[in-house]
């Protein structure tokens, strides 16, 4: 064998391996026992792109195989093609399925890395190193996953980030390269926090676990490389929602609020008859069904949805809320309420910075080896987070 026959068949095992492990990683139970290793090998996630340079987004080379779904005559080429990669898996509704099923079925994620893999598009290495920590909490304890860069001693700012799945499916697997590709363009320390899920633990359980991960992070940041000065919030979907609900709750515990939050389509309400969710309720990956069925294995009763900490426009105290940065989707049921949680913390004379993406769906900010959205999404983020750090 010769030297270029050599280095093509290196090449293709090491992309043989990669697929792999992405595989391995995605199939992985929502509540299965997670280990940590120094250069997190879950580096090969969907949205730990941060530094991609060539992919195909950038070009426009991803084409649809079929017309615009019926729903959504603006979706963008790139974000269409996820989809119809997501649908081809032909996995049963989620409603249809109790939820350690439902923890099971492909995601999005696992779209965007078919997608990227038939694609040649390549995958960066991580700029982090990751360990596993517990957190105690009321009942027992829960898993994180601390994000530190590899840029220095620290002490870096620190984010606290909550995944999303409707508080009942996903993992840090699932959203690894969210924390990571925020830690990687930050420069934070983040601490990625496995909170309890419905319909095992149900409401407010998410949400108190999650809040005493924020606590167990200002008494420890110290010692995890981080700056307890400088601590922001940042979720996605029900992690959105979460990230808000710990900033109310850290000002009425009387503990310091975080200096900053970033708020991606959150989940901000209880009502699914909104505007968005009448547009949009058979969008994918996101529907109306699927949103009701999230509310039924979390939520104790009708009553718990409009708690403010569900119905965070209902907080009676908003002008409390830290600078936000609200991200939404065009193509999404929660582009409403996202939408109104702006105006609503505006009123209250909250800093705002509002945005959204037209083209693209619910999960697109995860997805930017393929959508030039997510990366501008992922910027913006970044940039209000540096700044806010800065001050």
């Amino acid at each position: 064998m010769n030297q270029k026959q050599t280095l093509k068949l290196q090449t293709s095992f090491v992309r043989y391996r990669i697929l792999l492990l992405s595989i391995g990683l995605f199939v992985a139970g929502c509540n299965s026992p997670q280990k940590e290793t120094t250069a997190n090998a879950a580096s090969t996630t969907a949205d730990s792109v941060a530094n991609a340079t060539d992919s195909l987004a950038s070009t426009g080379a991803l084409t649809p195989k079929g017309p615009k779904p019926t729903w959504a005559p603006e979706i963008t080429a790139p974000m269409q093609v996820v989809l119809e990669k997501l649908a081809s898996y032909k996995a049963p509704p989620l409603p249809t399925l109790s939820a350690p099923q439902a923890r099971q079925q492909p995601s999005p994620t696992t779209a965007v890395m078919d997608v990227m893999q038939e694609n040649n598009i390549p995958v960066p290495p991580a700029q982090v190193d990751t360990t596993g920590k517990s957190i105690p909490v009321a009942g027992g304890s829960i898993h994180a996953r601390v994000y530190t860069p590899q840029t220095g001693p620290g002490p870096f700012p620190v984010i606290v980030y909550y995944h999303g799945g409707g508080w009942v499916i996903a993992n840090l697997d699932t959203y690894n390269a969210s924390a990571q590709g925020l830690a990687e363009q930050a420069g934070a320390v983040v601490i990625s926090v496995a909170y309890r899920q419905g319909p095992e633990h149900k409401f407010p359980t998410a949400h108190n676990d999650s809040y005493a991960a924020y606590e167990w992070v200002l008494r420890n940041a110290t010692s995890l490389k981080g700056d307890p000065k400088r601590v922001a919030l940042v979720g996605e979907s029900a992690g959105g929602n979460l990230a808000a609900a710990v900033s109310m709750m850290a000002k009425q515990k009387g503990a310091m609020v975080p200096i900053y939050q970033v708020l991606v389509y959150p989940i901000a309400g209880y009502d699914t008859n909104t505007k968005s969710y009448q547009q949009y309720a058979s969008a994918k990956p996101l529907d109306k069904p699927m949103m009701e069925w999230f509310f039924k294995q979390y939520l104790r009763s009708a009553a718990d949805g409009n708690n403010p900490l569900i119905t965070l426009a209902k907080a009676p105290d908003l002008k409390s809320i830290p600078p936000t940065t609200i991200i939404n989707a065009q193509l999404d049921p929660l582009l409403t309420e996202g939408e109104m949680l702006a105006e609503k913390l505006k009123a209250a004379g909250v800093a705002v910075n509002q945005k959204t993406y037209n083209g693209v769906t619910h999960e697109f900010f995860g997805m930017a080896t393929v959508l030039p959205e997510a990366k501008e999404a992922q910027a913006l983020a970044v940039a209000d987070l540096k700044k806010a750090f800065s001050k």
